[in-house]
C-alpha cells in the first residue's frame, strides 16, 4: 500500500485532471493504484481511454494548493487509505456505477472541513432530509421541527445545503445544538449559495462539517448536485424527503437511497400541493414509508440496532483522532 501523503496527493492530483465520478478513472486506479495512475496521467503515459477523461493543465503545484487551501479552512482530504474511511458502505455504492454511470461509484476521496469523522456518521443512526428548494412555508416548517426533534435527541443529520428545504432541515438541528453535515456539489470553499454561507459557517463551528468530492475552488454545475446526491444517501441510515415534485434531484436522491438498501421515508402533503406531490408518489408506489414525528423516523433508524440503545452522535474527528 501507498505512502498516504503520496496517495493524499495522487488522489487529489486525479480529481483535479478529471470529474472524481468518471468511471474511467475509478477503474484505472483500481488496475495500477492511486500513485501510478496520478503520474502516468501527468506524464500522459496512460491509456488513451484514460487521458481522453482528463485535462491537459493539471499541475502537481495545483494540487499542493489545494491540499493547503483545505488545511487553512481547518478541512482535510479524506481517502480510502485513511482509517476515517467508511469503506464498507462506499464499495456499496460500486454497483452504481455500472447501473448509473457517471453519477455512481465510490468517491475517489472527499474534501471534509469539521469535526464530523466520516466512518463515525455512516456508523450513526444518521438521517438525510432532503426536499424542494421552491418549499413552502408548510414543508420548512416541518423539515426545521423534525430535524430539531431528531438533533434533540442525538440523531445526526445531513442534507444539501440548498435554499428550501435543505436549509430549514440544517437551520432546525442546529437550533437544538445537534450535528448537521453538509454534501456539497461544489468545493467547500466555494459558499454555495451565497446566501447560505453564515449557515455553512455556522454548520462547521457546531460540530458539523461541510463534504465535497470536489477539490478547492471547483464551482457548482447541475451534474454535480446529482452525483452528489448518492454521497448524501451513503453516508445516512436512512433517506427523510420533505416535499419533493414528481421529477426532481430529491426524486433521484430517494431513488438511489432505496438501490442502496436504505430506508426512504417521506413526509405528506396537502393532497393539493404540487411540492408534495413527489412524496404522494413515492409513498404511493411503496418506495417511501409515510412518517409525521421524529419518534416514527427514530423508529426506522433504530431498526436493527442493540435494544435499549440510545442512538449515539458522529464522532467528531477531534475526539477520535483527525488525520
Amino acid at each position: 500500500m501507498p505512502d498516504s501523503a503520496e496517495a493524499r496527493r495522487a488522489r487529489a492530483f486525479l480529481q483535479h485532471a478529471a470529474e472524481p465520478t468518471t468511471p474511467v478513472i475509478a477503474h484505472y486506479i483500481a488496475d495500477v493504484g492511486p500513485v501510478d495512475a496520478a503520474h502516468h496521467v501527468a506524464d500522459r503515459t496512460a491509456p488513451t481511454e484514460v487521458l481522453h477523461e482528463c485535462r491537459r493543465d493539471v499541475s502537481w503545484r495545483s494540487v499542493d494548493t489545494s491540499l493547503q487551501t483545505a488545511a487553512g479552512l481547518g478541512g482535510r482530504f479524506v481517502i480510502p487509505e485513511d482509517d476515517e474511511w467508511p469503506t464498507a458502505v462506499f464499495a456499496g455504492l460500486s454497483p452504481l456505477a455500472a447501473d448509473g454511470g457517471a453519477l455512481g461509484g465510490p468517491p475517489l476521496g472527499l474534501w471534509v472541513q469539521g469535526d464530523v469523522r466520516l466512518d463515525g456518521l455512516a456508523a450513526a443512526p444518521s438521517i438525510a432530509i432532503v426536499g424542494s428548494r421552491a418549499a413552502t412555508a408548510y414543508g420548512e416548517h416541518h423539515a426545521a421541527d423534525l430535524a430539531y426533534g431528531l438533533a434533540s435527541r442525538g440523531v445526526p443529520g445531513a442534507s444539501g445545503a440548498a435554499y428550501g428545504i435543505d436549509g430549514a432541515a440544517h437551520r432546525g438541528a442546529l437550533s437544538a445544538d445537534g450535528v448537521t453535515v453538509a454534501v456539497l456539489g461544489c468545493a467547500i470553499d466555494v459558499g454555495y449559495p451565497a446566501g447560505h454561507v453564515s449557515l455553512l459557517n455556522r454548520i462547521v463551528s457546531n460540530s458539523g462539517a461541510l463534504v465535497s468530492e470536489y477539490p478547492p475552488g471547483t464551482p457548482p454545475a447541475r451534474h454535480r448536485f446529482l452525483a452528489r446526491n448518492r454521497l448524501t444517501a451513503a453516508l445516512t441510515r436512512a433517506t427523510l424527503i420533505v416535499e419533493a415534485g414528481r421529477r426532481s434531484g430529491t426524486h433521484h436522491t430517494a431513488r438511489l437511497a432505496g438501490k442502496l438498501g436504505r430506508p426512504v421515508l417521506a413526509l405528506p402533503g396537502p393532497v393539493s400541493s404540487t411540492t408534495s406531490a413527489g412524496c404522494h408518489q413515492l409513498i404511493q408506489d411503496g418506495t417511501a414509508r409515510l412518517v409525521t414525528s421524529a419518534d416514527d423516523i427514530i423508529a426506522v433508524v433504530k431498526d436493527g440496532d442493540d435494544a435499549g440503545t440510545e442512538p449515539e452522535t458522529a464522532a467528531p474527528a477531534d475526539e477520535a483522532g483527525r488525520r
